[in-house]
């Protein structure tokens, strides 16, 4: 196992690096996962492990005392409290983190169920929200999450984070909103678009059948594109004085709206 205790080390800086440029994560071919219970996701799912970073002294007490097996020795890095601090994004760490080879996220890689559910997320911009969107995917099974000309990395180390690991539990694709509903119309996926002047309830819309649900930004909702080619327009009811929900609270409403319908 290799040492590291230099906060100016190089592969320190280029941990930061990864974590802070999404240009650099698309020029390495690298992302940053730090916590054990993500890691442990991800090499569930599949993902190749480049490199891992370990504070023991932190790290012991980890309820995750397996996510090391079948690691390359070459592969770790044992890593000093100082120099872990430097590069940890987040507080309360484990004391592990992890430079991870992303998987392809085109459509073609995506394996349906017999009746498809989908969430179709347009323009996220907020890692945050891409995140929280995958925890409710995962919550609900959905067969796919699409995003749709992203603004937010899906490799980001907040979407990672809000997502508590659900970034390698669920099915992820980006591409353009062309590209997305070319391919939701080719299997015969039913689109409702969340719109707020809709005049159809969502607890009165059919999602007994193949159904992808088409998220627009908080600011801004969905573009004309998704409102003139969605098979529908649905509308959550705001009884209150404030007329949206943010994207990821919507999303779960619809979602478990048609996990209901199909029995859960």
């Amino acid at each position: 196992m290799n040492t590291i205790t230099s906060v100016q080390n190089e592969r320190i800086k280029n941990v930061l690096k990864l974590a802070a440029k999404s240009k650099e994560r698309k020029e390495q071919n690298l992302f940053v996962v730090e916590g054990a219970r993500e890691l442990s996701l991800a090499k569930a799912g599949g993902y190749a492990l480049d490199s891992v970073f370990v504070c023991t002294e932190l790290f012991a007490a980890s309820d995750y005392p397996n996510v090391l097996a079948n690691v390359e020795q070459e592969r770790i890095f044992e890593v000093s409290p100082a120099a872990f601090q430097k590069m940890a994004y987040r507080e309360h760490s484990d004391g592990i983190t992890a430079l991870v080879r992303p998987k392809s996220n085109a459509l073609d890689d995506l394996v349906l169920s017999e009746n498809p559910f989908i969430i179709v997320l347009e323009s996220v911009e907020k890692p945050g929200n891409l995140g929280a969107v995958l925890r409710t995917a995962d919550a609900a099974k959905a067969d796919a999450v699409i995003v749709c000309d992203p603004l937010a990395d899906v490799y980001n180390p907040n979407t990672i984070r809000s997502s508590i690991g659900c970034v390698f539990t669920v099915q992820v694709a980006a591409t353009n909103s062309q590209a997305a509903l070319n391919f939701l119309k080719n299997r015969k996926i039913r689109t409702f678009a969340a719109e707020l002047e809709a005049s159809v309830w969502y607890h009165e819309t059919d999602f007994t059948r193949p159904s992808a649900i088409v998220m627009g930004t908080e600011a801004d909702g969905l573009t004309a594109f998704w409102l003139e080619n969605a098979d529908a327009r649905i509308k959550i009811p705001m009884r209150g004085k404030i007329d949206s929900l943010n994207v990821s609270v919507s999303t779960a409403v619809l979602t478990f709206e048609a996990m209901r319908q199909r029995g859960f």
